[in-house]
């Protein structure tokens, strides 16, 4: 277990707004493309392949990488909720590790539907299905709002409630997201908001949310290459940057007892993943210098600061009001501007995360460029439930 793992290459295309994109397959062949381009591979080089997507049917990637080539390897589809994206790179680091592969690709793409989440299998039982009466009795007063809503407005509302936590932090936050994604030419939504924006936009959850703190379905993909060190060595290919761990983790039995919308959106996978994480690699929170974590509504980015580390349990809002949370501060968060303002489409987010910290590392990120950047910190989320956590660094 002790092989380099080696982010060759990335791909990522813009993120746009339902209907108005390519089909996924198209989209997805874009992505690695660019990203076998950017690892000066071919697809004729490439071992194994894992390819995330959630709403699509069975063999989705295969059909998207029959239109980069078709060499006859190994396909695998991957469906994990939100962090499908990531766990795309966690096979495709394992098959490496495993020693069956020294090249593989990790993609993720989504061709999304206007509007909120919905369930497309209405004839049998959701996921979570066993607890949610945890939500449904924490959140009776939501009913009306759809699932996802109702979750993280629950979630937003429990922390302030518990930690005397303002919505104007909320606020603050989606404010910080649109000021990177300013400078990200691959965000949906790049115009710069105040939080008093954000505070007078349509309110979803009274005293909690209002729309623009809640992130776009969108339409889009993103590919990584990664290879062994040997590899990389035999053929001429950049070594800068690598993943130096990684966790994945389930919900454990305390995520609904005692019942908590604040465990019920995470918070003990995040802190279960990211202690692995941490201890493999012998560092702690404040050795990270930029993070993409999973902001799918503002209030999660601020419950996520805890449990990552980067502040105290219920300092997130001193932690948002410091600056500690952007440029100038402890930690540059979501420097790509986020789910909020990057766009969400769920099988491409943990890639797209990947893609962003690949540049931060080689010191490519543009405009958007953290000084000195050593150590990122990738956190992708999906209920039900799912979270990876990936530490790259610069070799």
């Amino acid at each position: 277990m002790s092989e380099k793992i080696i982010v060759a290459g990335v791909g990522m295309i813009p993120f746009v707004k339902p209907g108005a994109s390519k089909p996924y397959f198209e989209m997805g062949a874009e992505a690695v493309r660019l990203a076998l381009a950017d690892a000066g591979v071919g697809y004729a080089q490439v071992q194994e392949a894992y390819a995330g997507h959630v709403y699509g049917d069975s063999t989705c990637g295969q059909t998207t990488l029959y239109e980069v080539g078709m060499t006859g390897i190994p396909i695998v589809n991957v469906n994990n909720n939100c962090s499908t994206g990531s766990t795309a790179l966690y096979l495709a680091r394992k098959a490496i590790l495993s020693g069956d592969a020294d090249c593989v690709l990790a993609l993720g793409f989504e061709q999304m539907q206007p509007g909120p989440l919905k369930m497309h299998w209405d004839d049998r039982p959701p996921p979570r299905v066993r607890f949610l009466p945890v939500l449904r009795s924490l959140t009776a007063d939501l009913g009306e709002l759809g699932q996802s809503l109702r979750t993280f407005g629950g979630a937003g509302r429990e922390h302030m409630a518990k930690y005397g936590t303002r919505m104007e932090t909320f606020a603050a936050v989606r404010a910080k997201a649109s000021r990177h994604a300013a400078n990200n030419p691959l965000a949906i939504f790049r115009k710069v908001l105040t939080p008093e924006a954000v505070m007078a936009d349509t309110v979803i959850v009274p005293g909690v949310m209002t729309r623009l703190m809640a992130c776009p379905p969108t339409c889009g993909a993103a590919a990584a290459v990664l290879v062994s060190e040997r590899f990389a060595r035999k053929h001429g290919l950049r070594t800068d940057v690598q993943i130096l761990a990684q966790a994945l983790t389930t919900d454990p039995p305390q995520a609904f007892d005692p019942p908590s919308m604040l465990s019920w959106v995470g918070s003990h996978m995040t802190r279960a993943a990211v202690s692995q994480v941490y201890e493999r690699a012998g560092v702690g929170p404040g050795d990270i210098d930029v993070c993409e974590l999973h902001d799918c509504f503002a209030q999660n980015e601020v419950i996520c600061y805890e449990s990552l580390g980067f502040c105290p349990e219920g300092g997130a809002e001193k932690f948002v009001s410091d600056g500690d949370n952007t440029y100038g501060g402890k930690v540059v968060v979501n420097p790509s501007g986020g789910l909020l303002s990057k766009g969400h489409p769920l099988g491409a987010t943990g890639l797209a995360q990947c893609y962003e910290l690949t540049h931060q590392l080689r010191g490519s990120a543009e405009r958007r460029q953290v000084e000195g950047a050593r150590l990122a910190l990738a956190h992708n989320l999906g209920l039900g439930g799912a979270c990876v956590v990936t530490l790259y660094g610069k070799h």
